[in-house]
């Protein structure tokens, strides 16, 4: 029982019911909604966001934010597909947008944590500039004509309509989770977003475990590009853009706290299928995909407003509840002083 109440109470549990609920009600308005080759194509076609929200779930977790993730997915993602078109081998072009994503990651890590820039326009700027890398490496043309073979491989099934890049995607997901929520060094994450200067005074390494984070986001949405270059065919340099607005709503509607410390890369991965999924959602109910952003938008402004809201209520609760105790305790002071002088 007492199991049961700690699953309940976990932050992803709120998500994993708004998404089962979401699925009952487009159900229930249209019926072909629950083939299972549908409810599995919603699975699918979130492994690109699954990818980039738990990678930049790493650096909300620390506290900070990532806005150059959608330029990192198209930088690497032109890089490799590049090396693919070319002749390269498979093996060559994932390493090396790989190390792409990861070179950008560590840009961003040094510095938001050495140099001590506010990660919001540290990261803009970064974006900035590897958007404008992407044009100068293409030529401002689209990078095509890959291997039939590579794209092939986003079609491979493993069981019904169950992709193996998905699949391999939430194992990797599962363990990651495990790692960060289970493990001494995992807990750093969480522990420095929690608070710092604490995790600082029991010895963690707070700049090391940040940049790790961003060069973590880096690698993952590296491999968030080469998924994109299989399953779309071919790369334009605009490929990404405004993928990281996606990738943060998905992180705070998984339970991932915008102030760091809070959260699970379990609940990101959840909430990248809810945000994936909305494009899917509105055919089936009968509108244009062209609400797409804006339901997003919708989406993390209220996600943001109830989460603040209901963390202002909390931080008043306990105040109030401190305060009360230290009264208490300050009368049965008072009374034990009266009962001994009448004593």
């Amino acid at each position: 029982m007492d199991r049961v109440k700690k699953i309940l109470k976990a932050r992803e549990a709120g998500s994993l019911l708004f998404l089962i609920l979401l699925v009952l009600l487009v159900g229930l308005i249209n019926p072909d909604f629950w083939q299972p080759a549908s409810l599995l194509n919603c699975l699918n076609d979130s492994v690109v966001f699954t990818l980039l929200a738990v990678g930049i779930a790493f650096v909300i977790l620390t506290g900070e934010i990532d806005v150059s993730i959608g330029a990192t997915l198209g930088m690497s993602a032109a890089v490799g597909a590049t090396i693919l078109r070319d002749g390269g081998s498979i093996g060559a072009a994932i390493g090396t947008a790989v190390l792409v994503g990861a070179a950008i990651g560590l840009v961003n890590g040094v510095g938001v944590s050495v140099f001590k820039i506010p990660s919001l326009i540290f990261t803009l700027g970064v974006n900035g500039v590897v958007r404008g890398l992407i044009y100068v490496f293409t030529g401002g043309a689209w990078v095509e004509n890959l291997p039939a073979s590579y794209t092939r491989a986003s079609n491979i099934k493993v069981v019904g309509e169950l992709t193996l890049f998905y699949a391999v995607t939430i194992l990797a997901v599962l363990i990651a989770n495990y790692i960060v929520s289970r493990t001494r060094k995992g807990k750093y994450f969480t522990a420095v977003g929690d608070n710092i200067s604490g995790a600082t005074l029991v010895g963690i390494p707070t700049i090391r475990t940040k940049i790790l984070a961003y060069v973590i986001c880096g690698i993952m949405a590296a491999a968030a590009g080469m998924v994109y270059a299989s399953r779309i065919g071919f790369i334009t340099p605009t490929a990404g853009n405004n993928y990281e607005m996606k990738a943060i709503a998905a992180c705070v509607l998984g339970g991932v706290a915008l102030t760091g410390g809070q959260g699970s890369l379990l609940g990101a991965a959840i909430g990248a299928i809810i945000m994936s999924s909305i494009s899917r959602i509105l055919v089936f109910l009968g509108f244009s995909s062209d609400y797409d952003n804006t339901i997003t938008g919708i989406m993390l402004i209220a996600i943001v407003v109830v989460t603040t809201v209901a963390q202002n209520h909390a931080i008043v609760k306990n105040r109030h509840e401190i305060l009360m105790a230290r009264t208490n305790k300050a009368e049965n002071n008072t009374n034990q002083k009266k009962g001994e002088q009448k004593s």
